[in-house]
C-alpha cells in the first residue's frame, strides 16, 4: 500500500463534523451547560429528551446533557413520517425536543402543543449530503436557536447521578414502536459493562473513530456515545458513501469504526481501481452487527482490510451477547461468534428445554451486569419475550461442538433490511385500512445488497380494482419510506391455514429456495 497522506488531516482532538470541531474540554463545558439548561426546562431523572437529528455534534451534546441529569435521550428516526414522530413524542412524554431545523419544519404538525423545541441550524455538509434547500436550514420562528440558547445557560450544579443510556424505540410488532427503557447502572455494573464494550467496540483513548451509520440506531448510538468520550478524535459522517469513507480513512488515519453488512457490500461494489486507490492500513478494529453478514462478504472484507473485522450478535434489549474475530469468521464461516464475557446464551426448544450443541431452537440470552429493562408503557410486552430471566429476539440458531453460535432462521416476522429492523405487522396494519384490500401479507425476500427487502402480497376485495402505485402512495403517506415494500404483488385466494390465517411461510419459502440462509 502507498504511504498515508498527511495533508488535509485534522490535527485537533475532539469531535469533528465536516468543517466544525469541538475539543474535549469545550465539549465537557457545553454538556454542563446543556444539562443546566435542560434542568431549567424541568428535565429531571427519568424524564425524556427527544432528539430528531442527523449525525451532528449537537446530537451528542444533547444526549450527554440528558444523561448527566439521569434522564433519557430518545433518538427519533428522522425517516419517520409525521404521525410516527408524533407517536414517539407522545408515548415517551418528552419534556424537550432537539431537532435539526429542516427536520422540524417538515414535521411541525406532529409536535405536541407547548413542547419546548431547540432547533439546530442544519449544517452545510448535511445540506449537501441530502440535497436540502438551504432556506430550510435556519431555526424557524417559535423555536429556540440551539447555539444561542446553549450559550445563555448556566452549567449544571447538581450532584452526579447514575448514568443512563439512550431509550431506543424499536419497531413495533403491533403497529407502534416500543421504547426500551433501562434503569441506571450501579458502579459495579458500569465497570463490568465498560470492560465488555471495550472488547466489542475496540475503543481506546488514543484511537481515531468514525461514525458511519445514523445515531438514531441502537448500536451506532452506543458506539458514538462511548467514542465521543473515549476516542482522541471522533469523525461524524453525515451520510454513508463508500468512496467518501475510504477517503476519510486514509486522510484521518481512522482505526476504529462500527458498520453494518450493507456498507461492506457497497464498498466491495466499488471498482477495483478505486478500492486500491486508498490506504486503509490504519484500520485496527471494525465492528459490525445489526444484520447477518454473508460468509463470502466477510471473507472478501478480511482479504481487503486484513484481520480487523469483528462482529457481535445481540439486540437493543439484550446487548452484545456473542463476539467473533476475523479468525473466528475464517475458521467458522457464518458464525456470529462465541458467548461474550459475562453473557449467557441458551438454545431452547418449543417446551423451553435447553438443547445440546447441534440442536436447533430459539436463542435466549442475558447479560446479568446489563441493567434490566422494560418496554416504556408496555411492561406486558417484555413478559412475552422472557423465559426465566432470559430474553429472545425471535432468532433461531444452534451452537456447534466448539461453542460457536450460528443463526438459521427467524421465528418472528421481523425483517432486517440493511441493518434496520422492520416489523411487517406495522405495514400490514396500514394496508388493511385501504377499502379495496381484503387481506395481505408482508415478508422479507433475499437481496444482495440489503440482505432482505420487503415484499407485500395483497388479496383484493372481490370485484375491487387495486392499483399498485396507489397502494405504494398510500403507504408512503403513513410510513417511513424504508418501510414501504420494494415489491407489491396482487393475488387472489392467498394460501391459508385451517384457522383462516394467511399461510405466510408458503408465500415466503419459494423466494428463499436455493439460498443457504433463511434470514
Amino acid at each position: 500500500m502507498k504511504p498515508a497522506k498527511a495533508s488535509g488531516s485534522t490535527s485537533a482532538s475532539g469531535i469533528i463534523s465536516g468543517s466544525r470541531h469541538v475539543g474535549h474540554g469545550d465539549l465537557a463545558a457545553r454538556v454542563q451547560r446543556m444539562a443546566g439548561g435542560l434542568a431549567a426546562l424541568g428535565v429531571g431523572p427519568g424524564d425524556c429528551v427527544a432528539i430528531l437529528m442527523r449525525n451532528d455534534i449537537p446530537y451528542l451534546i444533547a444526549s450527554y446533557g440528558a444523561i448527566a441529569l439521569g434522564a433519557f435521550a430518545v433518538p427519533i428516526n428522522w425517516h419517520f413520517k409525521t404521525g410516527e414522530i408524533g407517536y414517539v413524542l407522545r408515548d415517551s412524554g418528552a419534556k424537550v425536543l432537539v431537532a435539526h431545523a429542516d427536520l422540524f419544519r417538515a414535521v411541525e404538525d406532529a409536535i405536541p402543543r407547548g413542547l419546548p423545541v431547540l432547533a439546530v441550524d442544519t449544517p452545510p455538509e448535511i445540506l449537501a449530503a441530502y440535497r436540502i434547500d438551504p432556506a430550510a436550514a435556519k431555526a424557524p420562528a417559535g423555536t429556540e436557536e440551539f447555539d444561542a440558547w446553549l450559550a445563555a445557560q448556566q452549567p449544571y450544579g447538581g450532584p452526579p447521578l447514575p448514568p443512563t443510556v439512550s431509550m431506543i424505540y424499536t419497531s413495533g410488532t403491533t403497529g407502534h414502536p416500543k421504547g426500551v427503557k433501562r434503569r441506571a447502572m450501579t458502579p459495579e455494573e458500569q465497570k463490568m459493562m465498560d470492560h465488555l464494550r471495550k472488547l466489542v467496540f475496540g475503543l481506546r483513548p488514543a484511537c481515531r473513530a468514525a461514525i458511519t451509520g445514523p445515531l438514531y440506531h441502537s448500536a451506532p448510538n452506543a458506539f458514538g456515545l462511548r467514542a465521543g468520550g473515549t476516542a482522541e478524535r471522533l469523525f461524524l459522517m453525515p451520510r454513508f458513501e463508500a468512496e467518501e469513507l475510504l477517503k476519510l480513512i486514509e486522510r484521518e488515519r481512522i482505526d476504529t469504526m462500527f458498520m453494518v453488512p450493507t456498507m461492506f457490500v457497497r464498498l466491495l461494489k466499488l471498482p477495483e481501481a478505486v478500492r486500491r486507490r486508498y490506504d486503509v492500513s490504519s484500520l485496527r478494529h471494525v465492528i459490525h452487527a445489526a444484520a447477518p453478514c454473508p460468509a463470502e462478504i466477510k471473507r472478501a472484507m478480511i482479504a481487503w482490510w486484513g484481520p480487523v473485522i469483528y462482529e457481535f450478535y445481540g439486540s437493543t434489549e439484550s446487548g452484545p451477547v456473542t463476539f467473533a474475530s476475523s479468525a473466528d469468521a475464517l475458521k467458522k464461516p457464518g458464525t456470529v461468534g462465541r458467548v461474550s464475557p459475562g453473557a449467557e446464551v441458551k438454545i431452547l426448544d418449543e417446551a423451553g428445554h435447553e438443547l445440546s450443541p447441534g440442536g436447533i431452537g430459539e436463542i435466549y440470552s442475558r447479560i446479568p451486569a446489563y441493567p434490566d429493562f422494560t418496554y416504556h408503557n408496555y411492561p406486558e410486552k417484555r413478559r412475552e419475550i422472557e423465559h426465566n430471566g432470559f430474553i429472545t429476539s425471535g432468532d433461531i440458531g444452534y451452537f456447534d461442538a466448539d461453542g460457536y453460535l450460528f443463526l438459521c432462521d427467524r421465528k418472528r416476522d421481523m425483517v432486517i433490511s440493511g441493518g434496520v429492523n422492520i416489523y411487517p405487522a406495522e405495514i400490514e396494519a396500514v394496508l388493511h385500512t385501504l377499502p379495496a384490500v381484503a387481506d395481505c401479507a408482508v415478508f422479507g425476500v433475499p437481496d444482495e445488497e440489503y440482505g432482505e427487502t420487503l415484499l407485500a402480497v395483497i388479496e383484493p376485495v372481490n370485484g375491487a380494482t387495486l392499483n399498485v402505485d396507489e397502494v405504494r402512495a398510500a403507504l408512503t403517506q403513513k410510513l417511513a419510506n424504508y418501510k414501504v415494500p420494494k415489491t407489491i404483488e396482487l393475488r387472489a385466494n392467498l394460501p391459508r391455514e385451517d384457522s383462516g390465517k394467511i399461510f405466510k411461510r408458503r408465500l415466503r419459502d419459494p423466494y428463499w429456495e436455493g439460498v443457504r440462509r433463511k434470514i
